[in-house]
């Protein structure tokens, strides 16, 4: 059952620019599904669809089985349903403390201040940041406020999660620590859409992948489909995963075969050169 769907979506800015071009997408519920492309390709654009904040020129976004409804009523149902988490956290953040900005969603749902009081403390837990309640948060760490924007998003209680460049401008460490809590959160039966451009991410996670280019979905399927298709990836100012291109690069010039056309994950190499370890007839 698709949670969420984009159907032949158009969107043109208001100077004529086409951003988007019959664009089709869906998420099936309790899945992680990631929108990859280059800067520019139209993910955030896209994105922006699915709580209302844009309207699309043609098609429809439909949330659990409804097209969106742009009154006032519909755009606040539709976005206790769909919370999105910017790139730049500074651009959702805005309160004087941390429990403030939180709050703020929960509030404007007309919660009672108990339920308001018990959402935060939960969301802040949920994300490792109960502790710094009182904290501006433009005192925090990226990592942290990033955090913080995402439990602002929990507080609300929504069925699917929509992160635009989760990791971007991150350290190694923090980029995991959100994917681990995405991770968390989808276990837990959270649907989650993620937009980035970094291929070596997508195949821990990800049960499905969309291709953008240039406004266009051109490729979609599952880590492995998509990235066997090495000449799409690259013809989108892409790249293989670097599992990947190691084991390409090593099958080509060594004659390696693998079970695995490409392995996408540490795990997968790994078990393709035993493979061919303990059986070297195999190669080519």
């Amino acid at each position: 059952m698709s949670i969420i769907e984009a159907k032949d979506i158009t969107y043109e800015y208001p100077d004529g620019t086409e951003a988007l071009k019959n664009v089709d997408f869906q998420v099936e519920k309790g899945k992680i599904v990631a929108l990859l492309g280059p800067n520019g390709a139209g993910k955030s654009t896209l994105f922006l669809h699915f709580n209302g904040i844009l309207r699309p020129t043609s098609g429809e976004i439909n949330v659990e089985g409804q097209t969106i409804d742009y009154s006032k009523d519909g755009l606040m149902q539709v976005r206790q349903k769909v919370g999105i988490v910017f790139q730049n956290p500074d651009d959702q953040l805005f309160a004087p403390t941390v429990v403030e900005d939180v709050a703020f969603g929960p509030l404007n749902m007309g919660l009672p201040p108990e339920e308001v009081e018990k959402r935060v403390a939960d969301a802040l837990e949920k994300v490792g940041m109960n502790g710094f309640e009182k904290k501006p948060p433009h005192h925090l760490s990226g990592g942290q406020k990033k955090r913080v924007a995402i439990a602002g998003i929990l507080a609300m209680d929504p069925q699917i999660m929509v992160l635009d460049e989760p990791t971007s401008g991150l350290d190694p460490k923090g980029a995991s620590q959100i994917l681990k809590l995405l991770y968390k959160l989808n276990e837990e039966g959270m649907s989650i859409i993620i937009s980035t451009h970094d291929v070596d991410l997508v195949p821990l996670y990800a049960d499905k992948i969309y291709i953008i280019s240039n406004g266009e979905i051109i490729k979609e399927g599952t880590p492995h489909h998509v990235f066997e298709d090495v000449a799409t990836i690259r013809n989108a100012n892409l790249r293989l995963p670097r599992i990947a291109h190691l084991m390409e690069i090593l099958k080509k010039e060594d004659k390696l075969a693998f079970s695995e056309k490409y392995p996408l994950t540490i795990g997968e190499a790994r078990k393709s050169l035993v493979e061919f370890i303990e059986n070297p007839e195999n190669s080519e």
